[in-house]
């Protein structure tokens, strides 16, 4: 085609080709084996022209590349990259993938647990660090180019999602931001907030996955398409699926056929066995086998309980699985021996190894937040090599980790959220199938959902066909935040700085809606306010004084209605057994005798109360022979007993005879009776000085003579509707903006009443404060301020701090947790006590934990823990007293040893020996399994 071109064209396209081998991205490309796709090379241009970029593509597509794009810059331009990651898992594996990459020496690793490297050019670190690293100021951070901020879409996240808005808001100008997330519906919004705090933002935005996603569902023997192909791109659900659960809901029990006859319940029976040979909820061993046989492997299969994991590897034990051959086997246990050869013999029993080995053995695994990491790492290792075929996994899997399958099977589509089982959303289920598809080694992944019963397959296409999810801000400031923001940059400064996090962005955009719909009511209010125009005065005001005569002759007529109610009650509570009443309305109105007055609970006057909320209900025969209890709607007015009856002692309600018997003597005993008709008593509103007030100004008036008074009237109406309406779309307004700075103005004055704060200025209890971070940060630095743990040893101190950061997963029906004797739980009891004068104070300033900001209770429940294992029990012995699963209890150790060590720092220099015990503690904790690191 060269051929075709003139000289002149052929020279301009030499050029340009010459250009782009000039560039960074063509020298990047050739690392690579295989080419970029077009989203990865516009995000590459963006970042060497000099912009920030916030990329959106689903999991598995390939995102990171473009993370790794800016670390290819940062080195070719003599800068430093930070590459952050919620987890500290996720933060291990990208330091490996770089290290490897670009050798050891370029490459660093910052976590809670592990410091490698820290001041090489590339550093890979949890967001959290980083977080620290800008309030303290550090050094580190001097020559940094580019920061890469992997799974932005944590934001979202309540517990931790602030960090990532605090790093956004505080990384320097000259820094360029790489925003990585996945696919979601709000990427313009998110990224109009970037431009607005970091500069020009490119996003791009990708909603191809490189690798198709097909989705089924498994009923019985047969695997079903979810989707059947219609026209064009559109999909309809598959007529299969949708006729089965027609057919599942026609065939419920229904005991009424039992009485037809046995030839009709042998057919149902023989047609509930036909369609149950098709439809049932297959085992997991049964769905593993099927998955083999179909050529799915490697799978991941979600089960929402680690519980519920565990089983599973069992069942697939029990029924005899086994996906590996003899040459994977021994591949398996060489890999295992070698990556477990640190942890001390004795408790490899305590752990479970040998019966996590033969699981692996096997290809069989599971992947929970309770596993000890060591045996998480391996399973991960395992399965991104083949060797591990079936892992049933937590959803936590879902979040990062690189463990891409063939195919994803999801169990049920209900999970518990923390406070009730809860369908999953769109979001979640994109998240949780995104692992199926093998970049480069699948053609096609597989999503695949068990057949349950009462399963809608329209339900499964709403979730499946919904492919994003909005992000949303979880931001909130912290008394952490807000002394390290006003000693850097005093109160007034650092309130401009909170209203520019995405909260206020979101909550700001929000209220531009409603704002435009104030300015049409606005206008409207206009209209009809010249509609209401009377040339004999003003209308409004004879408007308002005609809605306060009738808000006042409503509110009257309400006391009315309560007075009479009230003096009804009463009359009731007069009934005795054997008065004949009057029943004034209702159902069963006419002649009655009470059987039983039905006086509320420990009112009876003798006899039995019942529990009722709403008065007396008294019990009575009618004259047409009827035994029924009546309630207070049926007496609007006060009732007398008109006659008296004596009630034999043989009267049984229950009996028909005894019913007519009784009603025919009231009948004849009361018959002839004719009820009072209750008058109606004066009305309230005519000896009512305000109404007479009122309508004396109305009368006196100038627009009560109007002709048009009535016409006038109805848009003076329309206008006070309007008028309201618009009052309450203003209070959403002011409800809505500078909320972020109203919670920060709430914790500055809180901080000022303790004397963290005076003015703009830092005290250097606020200074101890800034160095705590931790959702219980004021409570640590106060008792550090009271003292409250001089004296105590390393391992009651450990026990200590273990309540500033653990929660139990249990409810609060959990009994008492066991707690070390002596100074500890002194201690331990003083720090309740703070909490509870801290959660009042918070009370006074209206700072409220149901918002995400505040201090919540410590908890308990780790410190007999912390204490044995600081004191060097066994792990055994440990783990058998805490009733707690080792990942868990390592988990919790670490945060334990994270806290001590921002209290070692706090407590420096201040003559006491809580900063020293506190790197003791951290010496004792950091033993065994817990000192265990896959990395340096």
């Amino acid at each position: 085609m060269t051929e075709d071109l003139s000289p002149a064209e052929r020279y301009a396209a030499a050029r340009r080709r010459a250009a782009e081998q000039a560039t960074a991205l063509a020298s990047f490309r050739e690392m690579y084996e295989f080419g970029l796709d077009p989203f990865q090379i516009e995000a590459c241009r963006s970042l060497e022209a000099g912009k920030g970029v916030l990329v959106a593509a689903p999991t598995g597509s390939g995102k990171t590349i473009v993370g790794e794009f800016a670390v290819h810059l940062a080195l070719q331009q003599g800068k430093k990259c930070f590459y952050t990651t919620p987890i500290k898992a996720l933060s291990n594996q990208k330091y490996a993938d770089l290290a490897k990459r670009y050798g050891a020496d370029q490459v660093g690793l910052l976590t809670g647990d592990n410091s490698v490297n820290s001041e090489a050019p590339v550093v890979v670190m949890t967001t959290e660090v980083l977080r620290n690293m800008l309030y303290a100021g550090s050094q580190s951070l001097l020559g940094l180019g580019y920061v890469v901020m992997d799974e932005v879409h944590y934001l979202s996240d309540r517990f931790r999602g602030a960090v990532w808005e605090e790093v956004i808001i505080h990384l320097p100008e000259s820094v360029t931001l790489v925003s990585l997330s996945a696919t979601v519906s709000n990427a313009e919004e998110f990224g109009d907030w970037l431009d607005t705090v970091r500069g020009d933002t490119e996003v791009i935005v990708s909603e191809h996955r490189p690798v198709p996603l097909f989705q089924h569902v498994l009923a019985g023997r047969r695997m079903y398409d979810l989707f059947e192909e219609g026209e064009g791109r559109r999909k309809t659900v598959n007529p299969d699926l949708t006729r089965m659960a027609r057919m599942e809901a026609s065939r419920a029990y229904n005991p009424r056929e039992r009485r037809k006859g046995k030839m009709i319940r042998e057919a149902d029976r023989e047609r509930e066995r036909r369609q149950r040979s098709r439809i049932w909820t297959p085992s997991r061993p049964e769905v593993i086998e099927r998955l083999d046989a179909e050529g799915l492997l490697p799978a991941i299969t979600f089960i929402f309980s680690r519980a519920g994991c565990e089983a599973a590897v069992q069942q697939c034990l029990y029924a005899g699985l086994r996906l590996n051959d003899d040459a994977a086997r021994l591949a398996v246990r060489e890999l295992v021996e070698e990556r477990t050869a640190s942890i001390p013999d004795e408790d490899l029993h305590v752990l479970g190894y040998y019966e996590w080995l033969e699981g692996l053995e096997r290809g069989i695994a599971a992947h929970h937040a309770g596993m000890l990491p060591t045996f998480k790492e391996v399973v991960e290792e395992l399965f991104v090599r083949g060797l591990v075929k079936a892992v049933f996994a937590t959803e936590t899997l879902a979040l990062g980790i690189n463990m891409p399958a063939r195919s994803v099977v999801l169990e049920k589509l209900v999970k518990w959220n923390g406070e009730q089982h809860a369908d999953i959303t769109p979001g979640e289920y994109t998240q949780l199938t995104g692992r199926a598809g093998r970049r480069g080694i699948d053609v096609e992944g597989h999503a695949v959902v068990l057949w349950q019963r009462a399963m809608s397959p329209e339900h499964l296409a709403g979730l499946a066909g919904t492919r994003t999810y909005p992000l949303r801000s979880s931001f909130k400031p912290s008394y952490n935040m807000a002394v390290n923001l006003v000693g850097q940059f005093g109160r007034h400064r650092s309130r401009e700085l909170l209203e520019t996090s995405f909260a206020q962005f979101q909550a700001d955009r929000s209220v531009v809606g409603i704002s435009r719909q104030v300015q049409r009511n606005e206008e409207g209010l206009e209209g009809y306010r010249a509609s209401m125009t009377c040339h004999l005065g003003d209308f409004e005001e004879y408007a308002r004084l005609r809605r306060q005569l009738k808000d006042r002759e409503t509110e009257l007529a309400k006391q009315g209605v309560v007075q009479r109610r009230a003096a009804a009650a009463a009359s009731l509570e007069k009934l005795k057994p054997g008065d004949v009443i009057h029943v004034p309305t209702g159902k069963y109105a006419g002649l009655a005798l009470v059987l039983d007055p039905g006086l509320p609970a420990g009112r009876a006057n003798g006899h039995r109360g019942f529990d009722h909320q709403d008065g007396p209900r008294p019990l009575v025969l009618t004259a047409e022979r009827q035994v029924k209890r009546l309630a207070s709607m049926d007496f609007p007015v006060p009732v007398e007993p008109v006659e008296r009856m004596r009630i034999p002692k043989s009267f049984n309600a229950r009996s028909p005879q005894s019913r007519r018997d009784l009603a025919s003597a009231l009948r004849t005993k009361a018959g002839h009776i004719v009820p009072d008709r209750h008058r109606k008593g004066r009305s309230a509103a005519a000896d009512d000085r305000e109404i007479a007030r009122l309508r004396a100004e109305l009368r006196a008036h100038p627009c009560h003579g109007c002709d048009e008074r009535e016409d006038h009237a109805r848009w003076a109406e329309r206008y006070h509707r309007l008028k309201r309406d618009t009052q309450q779309l203003e209070r959403r307004i002011e409800g809505r903006t500078n909320t972020v700075a109203r919670t920060f103005d709430r914790i500055v004055a809180l901080l000022t009443e303790l004397d963290y704060l005076r003015g703009d200025e830092v005290t250097e209890h606020g200074k101890r404060l800034a160095r705590l971070y931790g959702e219980l940060d004021l409570l640590a630095s106060e008792c550090l301020r009271g003292r409250v743990w001089e004296g105590l040893g390393p391992a009651e101190l450990a026990a200590c701090v273990s309540a500033l950061v653990y929660e139990a997963r249990v409810g609060d029906d959990a009994l008492a947790p066991k707690l070390p004797s002596g100074n500890a739980k002194a201690a331990l009891g003083e720090m309740v006590r703070i909490w509870g004068r801290l959660d009042a104070l918070e009370e006074e300033f209206r700072i409220s934990q149901t918002e995400g900001v505040g201090q919540r209770e410590p908890d308990l429940g780790f410190a007999w823990a912390a204490y044995m294992w600081a004191s060097g029990k066994g792990l055994d012995e440990v783990l058998r007293e805490a009733e707690m699963p080792a990942g868990d209890f390592v988990r919790w150790c670490k945060q334990v040893i994270d806290v001590l060590g921002q209290i070692s720092a706090a407590a420096a220099g201040e003559g006491s020996t809580v900063g020293r015990n506190a790197r003791k503690a951290v010496d004792q904790l950091l033993r065994g399994v817990v000192a265990y690191s896959s990395v340096g």
